[in-house]
């Protein structure tokens, strides 16, 4: 496969999962606003998927609509949810070749979803949860239809990568939100809903209330979302995932390219896989997770490098 339509199926991976994990985080922190009302604020969410300076940050981080709008629909933010389906969309277009016809159909009834001025309308005035839902519901639609539909062939290999690396960031990103909320908040009782919403960013509510029969600690929260190696959203789980799909491109890559990233993910999942995170101590948590964020990137780099001959 030639690098450029490998880095393209990498990105749409990449875009796709970005935009299933940021309209959940989105949710949750609305769902969260209705119990918080005084002192809620979009600021964090506005940093990430956003690109406003403070004052414009300062003038929108207190309104549900104005903050909804541009971080969804808002075509002049590149992090916007509606943007990453337009930049999916063109990556797929080049690569149909490569994808299955099912899988584009999905993709552009996506597409055509997230432009119509309706959704806007119903997502700032009427109903945002269930406006979200939907689009949430079209991100996993299109998930279970490349699972479903492509063959397995260096595009899945290569979407699947995408994804996996992107949903490793963006677990280690929410988490490190999610915690500083948690230490800087003194209540028992919004400890307990902090880590709730953390749970509901990551899907992964339900799979904790099944395995530890709704007790709520910080310990095996953070269990969970970093070490269980079953939980689809779990730090160490997407690594070992990017690992299983990167293994299947030895046979077509040149020994030392494929060694340094052997190296690089490696690395990185051992060092998730035997840390012991504290739960107690926000700093070294903290430092944790973002030593996590930076290998990954790495490793996003080396891809850039050894497999797409990109600088």
């Amino acid at each position: 496969m030639l690098s450029r339509v490998a880095n393209t199926i990498y990105w749409l991976g990449r875009y796709m999962e970005r935009t299933n994990g940021m309209l959940q985080v989105i949710l949750t922190q609305y769902i969260s606003s209705q119990d918080d009302i005084n002192d809620f604020t979009w600021e964090p969410l506005l940093k990430i998927y956003g690109e406003l300076s403070e004052e414009e940050i300062n003038q929108i981080k207190g309104s549900s609509p104005k903050a909804l709008e541009y971080m969804i629909f808002n075509t002049e933010n590149s992090a916007s949810a509606y943007n990453n389906i337009i930049y999916s969309r063109e990556n797929a277009r080049g690569i149909q070749d490569h994808i299955s016809k099912e899988v584009w159909q999905c993709l552009n009834d996506f597409y055509h979803f997230i432009r119509d001025s309706n959704r806007i309308k119903v997502e700032n005035l009427a109903d945002p949860v269930s406006a979200i839902d939907q689009l949430i519901r079209n991100g996993v639609l299109f998930t279970g239809t490349v699972d479903n539909t492509m063959i397995r062939g260096e595009g899945f290999t290569f979407i699947n990568i995408g994804k996996f690396l992107e949903r490793a960031i963006h677990t280690a990103d929410t988490t490190r939100i999610k915690m500083n909320e948690f230490f800087k908040d003194n209540a028992d009782a919004f400890h307990s809903m902090n880590l709730r919403y953390l749970l509901n960013s990551l899907f992964g509510f339900e799979v904790y209330l099944k395995t530890y029969k709704g007790n709520f600690t910080k310990k095996n929260v953070l269990d969970l979302v970093l070490y269980n190696p079953n939980f689809p959203h779990s730090i160490l789980y997407s690594i070992e995932r990017l690992y299983k799909y990167f293994c299947r491109l030895r046979p077509e890559s040149l020994p030392e390219n494929y060694e340094h990233m052997e190296f690089l993910i490696g690395k990185t999942m051992n060092n998730v896989k035997y840390s012991i995170a504290n739960e107690n101590d926000s700093k070294s948590l903290d430092s944790f997770l973002f030593q996590t964020r930076f290998d990954l990137f790495e490793i996003s780099n080396a891809f850039n490098k050894y497999y797409f001959g990109n600088s």
